[in-house]
């Protein structure tokens, strides 16, 4: 989610490491073109073969297999254009660069591609051990619970991570059918601890808490203990890690429902986006008649926390969601409207009415990739269920 009362950030150390790969990558064919700027003018004087020689294993290092091959390529024809022009053909040490051109691009083309398969090894086990985590953290909801039938969806918005700063759980106990959604600020791995430490809270509470509000303020008390621990965890360092300082000054969104056995549902709604309620092809949000600060924040709370009931009748369709999709922008800055597509959907069954969603969502914004985590929960009351 979106930190308030912030300018635009600048860009991070990620962005710099990105420019300067993006350099480093360039580095070969910039040196292969200075060798035919050298040999085309008075200057060609100097010795320039073992700078084309060298091209290829330069090109190993940034570019991969294919990138050493484009190199290696372009140094070839470099050496053709400057041995004719130069008049060179017949001569030793054209033939000579020639070969150890050839040499060299065979051994850079042989270690870039074994250490290409040694990080997509790498890269896949790691992609194994954050889905075994997102089924533990962010597990999918099940299909039917008590008098309402459910799904889920979540997209991660960082390049390869399959969990990250959303978190969305459906629980049935013996009060009914809860629900929670919520969004921690920030990215990245105190995010993921963030998300882990509400929801450890959530799943634990609901089933001895009969007040929704109560299970609301054991999450927030769980926060605040980890927050603790994360505190004196960086104090006892020299060097504290970013990831311990942006934890301290985050905080989380979150809205816990519960849906009883009769047509309503009780909401407590902790500065998150309000749930949308289809009913028809009516489109109301559950917007709280008192706003509260996320959890975190509770030195701003300065009356009693209620919960606030709504109704939600048979044939209702509910739609919990984090601000990842309300906020995200086409290319003309205009938000992706959520509620305007829910009428369309009315009909859908549950994950086809997500998959909709995720696809309209990558229209709006002409890309594959998101600026914000995305998660998603529809709730269907049927006919004759909830009474």
């Amino acid at each position: 989610m979106r930190a308030p009362l912030r300018s635009p950030p600048g860009p991070g150390a990620g962005g710099h490491h990105q420019v300067l790969f993006a350099l480093a990558e360039c580095v070969p064919f910039a040196l292969a073109l200075l060798v035919l700027l050298i040999e085309l003018t008075p200057a060609h004087v100097v010795y320039t073969g073992p700078l084309l020689v060298a091209t290829p294993a330069l090109a190993a290092v940034t570019t991969g297999p294919r990138g050493t091959l484009a190199a290696a390529g372009l140094a070839v024809v470099v050496s053709i254009i400057t041995a004719t022009h130069n008049h060179a053909w017949g001569g030793q040490q054209v033939y000579t660069n020639l070969f150890a051109l050839c040499l060299v691009t065979a051994a850079s083309f042989t270690t870039s591609r074994a250490a290409r398969t040694r990080r997509e090894g790498q890269l896949n086990q790691v992609r194994r051990i954050a889905a075994a985590a997102q089924e533990v953290l962010l597990r999918p909801v099940p299909d039917r619970l008590g008098p309402v039938r459910a799904a889920s969806l979540y997209l991660a918005a960082e390049a390869g991570a399959q969990i990250g700063g959303d978190l969305y759980d459906a629980v049935q106990t013996r009060y009914g059918v809860r629900l929670i959604v919520g969004d921690v600020r920030g990215k990245g791995l105190p995010a993921v601890r963030a998300a882990a430490v509400v929801l450890g809270a959530f799943r634990e509470s609901v089933h001895y808490e009969d007040d929704l509000v109560e299970v609301v303020a054991h999450c927030a008390a769980a926060l605040r203990r980890d927050a603790a621990l994360a505190s004196a965890s960086a104090n006892a360092r020299t060097d504290p890690p970013d990831g311990a300082d942006a934890l301290l000054e985050g905080f989380v969104t979150v809205l816990v429902a519960q849906i009883p056995d009769g047509p309503r549902i009780e909401v407590v709604n902790r500065g998150h986006p309000p749930p949308l309620l289809l009913h028809g092809r009516a489109v109301r949000p559950l917007t709280p008649a008192t706003p509260l600060p996320p959890l975190g924040l509770e030195e701003f709370i300065s009356g009693p926390v209620r919960t606030e009931s709504h109704p939600f009748a048979p044939g209702d369709r509910l739609l919990l969601h984090t601000d990842g999709v309300i906020e995200a922008r086409d290319r003309d800055g205009a938000f992706f409207d959520l509620a305007g597509l829910m009428p369309a959907l009315r009909r859908h069954p549950r994950p086809a009415f997500l998959d909709a969603v995720r696809q309209a969502l990558l229209r709006h914004t002409q890309t594959r990739r998101l600026s914000d985590d995305v998660a998603l929960i529809v709730v269907d009351r049927h006919e004759g269920e909830g009474r």
